[in-house]
């Protein structure tokens, strides 16, 4: 992935931890690791543990941002969560929520959330 694209992505999951924030969520973590596996944003409200993926596109040249989740990502993102909800028993509930970013050059960020996605 080139320097450009990671950028992307960075500046992606920062307006999403943002946009989570002003939502009342707590932020728990970002970027968390085990193994090969990541979670790019962990949050709470309530209850409940969030496990979001963010996406981030400049164009929609090659589709939505959200239409590059693959199936091994999802079985990924469901490993990682399984062992992180091992790590934190004290949640009662978990869900997956999709955040995609758009990032158009002489355009504002848009953001659509997607709550309590089925893998």
């Amino acid at each position: 992935m080139n320097n450009n694209n990671l950028q992307t992505g960075k500046l992606g999951e920062a307006l999403a931890a943002t946009y989570l924030q002003n939502m009342g969520y707590t932020l728990l973590d970002l970027n968390w690791r085990h193994h090969h596996w990541e979670l790019d944003i962990i949050a709470a409200i309530g209850n409940t543990l969030h496990f979001v993926e963010v996406k981030t596109r400049t164009s929609l040249l090659f589709g939505y941002p959200e239409e590059h989740i693959s199936r091994i990502k999802m079985r990924h993102l469901k490993n990682a969560a399984c062992h992180y909800h091992y790590l934190h028993p004290n949640y009662k509930n978990i869900q997956f929520d999709v955040i995609s970013v758009m990032i158009e050059p002489g355009n504002e960020p848009v953001l659509y959330f997607m709550e309590d996605v089925y893998f």
